[in-house]
C-alpha cells in the first residue's frame, strides 16, 4: 500500500526479484513433452512487473495453459507472418523505449534474454491472441438487456464510485523550523498553490501547486493523514502534522462521499463485465479440451 510519504519522499519503484529468487532451479511442471522450470515462472512474474507476493501456482497454471494453447495452434497449423511480429516489436520499442532499440537490448541484456529469444516470445503471445480469438472471442454475442440487468443487480459494488478527496499538500523537513515559518507567513497573504510550488519538497506534486486529485484516501495516505483531513472542512488548512521526519501540511479542496453508479452511468461497464463472464466460460471449457489431450503433471 502506498502512503504519502513513501510516494512524496521516495516516489515510486518497480519491484524486483532478487537474484536469489532463482539459484535454486528445477522443474515445476511437465506439459506433454515439454517441462516448465522455476525460472521461467519467476522471470514470467518479473515480465509483468508481479510484486513478490504474487501466486507462483496460479503463474505456473497460466504458463501451463500457454503451453497447451501454442501446441493446439502448432496442431492448427497456424502462422504468423514475420512482418507482423516485427510490427509488435516496433510498437514495444516506440511504446517503451522512445524508439531507441538499443535500450530494448539494454534491459534484455539486464534480464540475460537474447534478442532471438525475445521475439520468439513476442511471435508467441500473438499466436496465444490469435488463437484465442479464433477459439473463444469471435463466438462472444453481444450482452443483453436481462444479462446486464442480473449482472447490475448482483454485483452493485463492482459499479460503487469510492469516496475521494482531492488535497494539496507542503511537504517539508521536520527540523526546518525557518522554512515553516516561512510558509506560514507566505499562506497569510499568498494562495495555497503558489506556496507549494515555492517551499515544497513534495518533488511529484509542488508543481501542481501540491494537489493530489481525487485519490482514495485509504489507499494513498497514513493513517494520522486521514484523521486530520477527516477534522477538515472543505478549503480549510491543518496544522502542521510531523511524521518520521517529515512534516505535512494539508488543505482540504474537495471531497466526493461513495456511491453506486446509476445503471445508465455503468453500461458500457456492465457490458463488459457480462460479456468477460462469457469469455472465462468459453476459455475455461476449451482449456478443458485441451487438457484432456495431454499429459500435465505439477511439481
Amino acid at each position: 500500500m502506498k502512503t504519502l510519504f513513501s510516494v512524496a519522499v521516495a516516489c515510486l519503484a518497480l519491484a524486483q526479484f532478487s537474484a536469489s529468487a532463482i539459484d535454486v532451479d528445477g522443474i515445476v511442471a511437465t506439459v506433454g513433452n515439454e517441462n516448465i522450470l522455476r525460472s521461467e515462472v519467476v522471470g514470467e512474474m518479473q515480465r509483468f512487473r508481479m510484486g513478490p507476493d504474487a501466486d507462483f501456482n496460479t503463474v505456473r497454471n497460466e504458463l501451463i495453459d500457454r503451453k497447451l494453447i501454442l501446441k493446439a495452434a502448432k496442431s492448427a497449423k497456424m502462422t504468423m507472418q514475420e512482418w507482423g511480429v516485427d510490427n509488435r516489436i516496433r510498437e514495444i520499442i516506440d511504446g517503451n523505449f522512445g524508439g531507441d532499440r538499443n535500450k530494448l537490448i539494454a534491459a534484455l541484456a539486464l534480464e540475460k534474454t537474447s534478442f532471438p529469444e525475445f521475439r520468439q516470445r513476442i511471435k508467441d503471445d500473438l499466436i496465444v491472441g490469435a488463437m484465442r480469438w479464433n477459439m473463444v472471442d469471435k463466438f462472444l454475442s453481444a450482452a443483453s438487456p436481462a444479462e446486464m440487468q442480473e449482472e447490475y443487480a448482483a454485483h452493485p459494488d463492482r459499479y460503487m464510485d469510492k469516496a475521494k478527496v482531492s488535497v494539496s499538500v507542503i511537504l517539508m523537513k521536520s527540523d526546518d523550523a525557518e522554512g515553516k515559518a516561512s510558509v506560514d507567513e507566505a499562506l497569510k497573504t499568498d494562495d495555497f498553490a503558489s506556496v507549494a510550488r515555492r517551499y515544497s519538497a513534495d518533488t511529484l506534486h509542488a508543481k501542481d501547486g501540491g494537489l493530489w486529485k481525487d485519490v482514495d484516501a485509504n489507499e494513498v495516505f497514513r493513517p494520522e493523514i486521514r484523521d486530520a483531513l477527516a477534522k477538515l472542512a472543505k478549503g480549510e488548512v491543518s496544522s502542521w502534522i510531523d511524521l518520521d521526519g517529515w512534516s505535512f501540511l494539508l488543505r482540504k479542496e474537495d471531497e466526493k462521499t461513495a456511491r453506486v453508479r446509476s445503471f445508465a452511468e455503468a453500461y458500457d461497464d456492465i457490458e463488459s463485465n457480462v460479456r468477460d463472464a462469457r469469455r472465462k466460460v468459453l476459455y475455461d471449457r476449451w482449456l478443458e479440451i485441451l487438457r484432456s489431450e495431454t499429459y500435465i503433471k505439477t511439481y
